[in-house]
Parts: C-alpha cells; structure tokens; sequence
C-alpha cells in the first residue's frame, strides 16, 4: 500500500503539471535560455522511437495471470490492445506487439505511437474512450484511476491486467514478463528481459572509475503549475543514479519520501554537484537561467556550476526496455569530456 501511495503522489504531481502546461508529450529541447554550461539534449535522441524484437513470437492464447489488484484475468484475444501508460505502451510495442495496439496514453511519447488516440491523461483513464475503441485486453498500472473507471471496464466484461510499478533497475525484467505473460508471448518477454539487462550491463561497465561519486539532486519542476520539488528515496531515480555511479544527494540528505517541496535549506543539505531535471521540466522554467533562479538552488555547487543533466520526460522513470539509453545518457552527461 506504501509504495502505490507513493506512486500515486507523483502521479498526482504529474497530472497537476499536465493540467497546468500541457507538456505530456515527452518531447522539449531542454537546452533552456541559460548560457555556460547548458545540458544535453540526453535521450532525446533516441526516445522518439523503440526496437522491437526481430523474430516477435505469435500469442498463444488464451491464457490466465494474476493481476496485481488480486484478480486473476483470462485473455482470450489480443487483436486489440490498450495500454494504460507510456511505460506500458512502450513494452508492448518493443515485444513486437505494436500493430495490435489501438490507443495509448498521453506520455506515450515513441514515433510509433503517436498518431494512436489518446485515452488518458497521466494515469486517469476515460472509461468511455477506451470501451469505444472495442479493446480484446486493457493493461493497467497501479496507479491508473479512478477506480470507477477501472471497475467500469471490467465490467463491460473486458479483461484488465494490473502491472506492479517499476522503481528501480531491479523491477525492470520482472515488468516485461508480466506484460509479456498477459500477451501470450512469455518467450518474447524472456528474449526482451535478456536483450535489455545485457545493454543494461555494458553501460555499466563503461563508467568510469572515480575516486569520489558525483551527488546528483533529481528536481520535479513545473514552472507554470508552481510545482518545485526534491525527488528522495522514493522518487524513482534512485537506481538510475546509483547505477550510473553517482549519489543520489536527496535520498543522501535523509529524504525518505518521494518528493519533498525545494526549500534552499533541503537544497543546502543535499549539497549536489549536478541536477537531474527533466527536459520539458527545464524548459518550463526557463532553461538553465530560470533553474538557478529557484530558491536555493544558486547556492548550491550543482547551481554555481550551471551543471545540469536532462534526460526526456518520456523515458527517465518508465524503467522499461530503454532503460539502457536513460542510463547512457546519464552516464555521458556526468563523466563526459570536461567533466
């Protein structure tokens, strides 16, 4: 129950800046209006679309899984699928699935997905636009709502399958073999899980060696919604973080929740040498100018250095099949030349 709470506070965030600013797109260039040192355009090059396996596996139906709300679902078809999320779209398209799909959410950001209709907007899902599409199979996260909504798919007799988040590297093998599992084609999901941990692990062994980890602060911002805050232990970024080598300087300082508002006195304990933000984040305070003009974060080291990671909206926290790019890009733009 913590962590879908948890989960639900960011989705809740999320869905306040979406109302507020219209980004839900994942794109944004994410260089800002800042001189010195301006960030990396990180993922983007490479969030506009994803890989599907080359030899996709035909579903062998009809199969029955647990979902994660506690009811076990029996999928008899998956001629026409909707995923309820970015993250979830975006696996369902890498397993080789993407031609069955007939909607998506609104961060599902990829080039494939795009001209689909959109059915929700960070998480609330309209009841009404997905039963009009004639779904075969509807896949949820923990976090979709409202319940009534959910309850009313399921009961226009549409099978619903519940997927746990994904917060950390460790989550990611496990999400795909659910959604695989769901579809009917849990031979894809084993070749996916292993294609993405492999790419996962040769990131890894591309960090370089330092002697002291860079502490790198993750910032929710939303300028135009006034929603500024410290991503902690459980904000997501953690894993990533840590992966790519660095400290996660919020979950360091002693946060423990998910977010917490940006106070210069947080800021000041968390002491980070860079800043994660989100592209269309960045871009929705002004670029790098309008980050350093954010109580607190000046003074900082991260802040007096005009270092700034960015990494798309689109992709950051998915922890799905492009998880590698998120973790390759993080790793460029802290160890790169002149870092």
């Amino acid at each position: 129950m913590r962590r879908t709470r948890l989960a639900g506070a960011l989705t809740a965030v999320l869905a306040l800046a979406l109302g507020a600013t219209g980004c839900g797109d994942g794109g944004g260039g994410g260089n800002g209006s800042g001189s010195g040192t301006a960030p990396a355009r990180g993922a983007a090059a490479t969030a506009d679309r994803v890989e599907p396996l080359a030899a996709p596996a035909t579903p062998r139906l009809p199969v029955t899984v647990p979902s994660a709300d506690g009811h076990p679902v029996t999928i008899t078809s998956t001629e026409r699928i909707v995923p309820l999320s970015g993250s979830l779209n975006e696996i369902v398209f890498t397993l080789g699935l993407g031609g069955k799909v007939v909607a998506r959410d609104i961060t599902a950001t990829f080039e494939q997905a795009e001209k689909l209709p959109v059915v929700t907007r960070s998480h609330d899902v309209s009841a009404e636009s997905v039963l009009s599409l004639r779904p075969t199979v509807v896949l949820a996260e923990s976090t979709t709502g409202p319940a009534e909504a959910v309850a009313q798919i399921r009961d226009a007799g549409i099978p619903l399958v519940v997927v746990k988040p994904a917060k950390a590297l460790g989550d990611v093998g496990a999400r795909i073999d659910a959604v695989a599992a769901a579809l009917g084609v849990p031979d894809s999901g084993t070749a996916l899980g292993k294609r993405t941990q492999e790419r996962i692990d040769a990131v890894r062994k591309g960090i370089p060696a330092r002697g002291e980890k860079p502490r790198v602060a993750f910032l929710y911002v939303r300028g135009t919604a006034a929603v500024y805050l410290l991503g902690g232990a459980e904000s997501g970024a953690s894993s990533l973080l840590e992966a790519a080598g660095a400290v996660d300087a919020g979950k360091e300082s002693g946060l423990t929740k998910d977010f917490t508002p940006i106070t210069s006195e947080a800021l000041a304990k968390a002491a980070p040498d860079a800043i994660l933000v989100m592209s269309k984040g960045l871009d929705s305070v002004g670029g790098i100018d309008g980050l350093v003009r954010i109580p607190g974060v000046a003074e900082t080291p991260a802040g007096a250095d005009r270092r700034v990671v960015t990494v798309d909206d689109g992709v950051l926290l998915n922890y799905g099949p492009r998880t590698d790019q998120v973790l390759k890009s993080l790793v460029g733009q802290l160890y790169g030349e002149g870092r």
